[in-house]
């Protein structure tokens, strides 16, 4: 008769549940952009050319590919967006193109589940684009460039092939309607005044410094009152409040973060 002690069975069921865990071929890869209020997120599995010919050899021409490798490429957009003249809801969707020698489509599909293109439908064509070459990219990567509060760049780059889906963002009416149901707090309207004052619209930059100051009088919302004034060439306006925002900053030095700005403007400002 044969024993085996119960020790050894924990340790032999350990042994044999245990994975092995090697490279992958293809690595798991994630790209994240906040571009003004939209955060852009590209999940893909990121293939090597290993000195094959990929575009017209591994990848054929004419077919739907999964842009990249084993599951589809997923990009997911926190907030609405507008791609390829199609208003496109916050969400997550599938990532599909289809190369060609002198153009691309690509595709943004409702379907996020699929493997490979499998169960790829037309309907989803979003953006036909226009491939340009690269330096020699060994591993498949995406990137999100030339983004700023209005529109990004989804980029492709693999083998000597460049391809950009431009997404056209929604910052600006998702900005003013996020400062229209802002409840009666200074701080926050000092926020929304300085957001108008970047985006140069220096009648409400006035109107919600205007706001904070009712709330409470900081040098901040008086320096941003004084530059939308400024803004509107109103400088014997702007160069009192210029004057006390310094008062008031110098109170508190360390965290008078644009006083060299303020004493800048007041010396610019006078004789306006």
């Amino acid at each position: 008769m044969r024993f085996v002690l119960p020790g050894l069975i924990c340790c032999l069921s350990t042994l044999a549940a245990a994975q092995l865990k090697l490279p992958s071929l293809s690595s798991e890869a994630k790209v994240v952009q906040t571009a003004g209020l939209t955060t852009i997120t590209v999940d893909y599995s990121s293939p090597a050319v290993k000195g094959r010919k990929i575009f017209g050899g591994l990848v054929p021409l004419d077919k739907v590919w999964r842009a990249g490798a084993n599951h589809s490429t997923v990009v997911t957009f926190s907030q609405p967006v507008v791609v390829g003249g199609k208003d496109v809801a916050a969400g997550t969707y599938g990532f599909l193109a289809i190369p060609g020698a002198t153009s691309w489509t690509l595709i943004l599909s409702s379907q996020v589940d699929l493997w490979g293109s499998d169960g790829y439908k037309p309907e989803h064509d979003v953006a036909r684009v226009t491939p340009q070459p690269i330096a020699n990219r060994e591993r498949l990567v995406y990137l999100v460039t030339n983004f700023d509060n209005a529109a990004a760049n989804i980029d492709l780059e693999w083998e000597k092939v460049r391809v950009t889906l431009p997404v056209k963002l929604k910052t600006a009416e998702q900005a003013v309607a996020a400062i229209k149901a802002l409840d009666a707090q200074g701080p926050q309207y000092t926020q929304a005044a300085r957001y108008y004052l970047e985006e140069k619209d220096y009648a409400n930059t006035v109107v919600y410094a205007d706001k904070a100051l009712a709330a409470q009088e900081t040098w901040l919302a008086l320096w941003v009152k004084a530059q939308g004034l400024a803004g509107q060439k109103k400088f014997k306006e702007a160069l009192p409040l210029a004057e006390k925002a310094q008062t008031l900053g110098q109170q508190n030095p360390e965290r008078f973060f644009f006083a060299a700005d303020v004493k800048k403007a007041l010396t610019d400002w006078k004789g306006k």
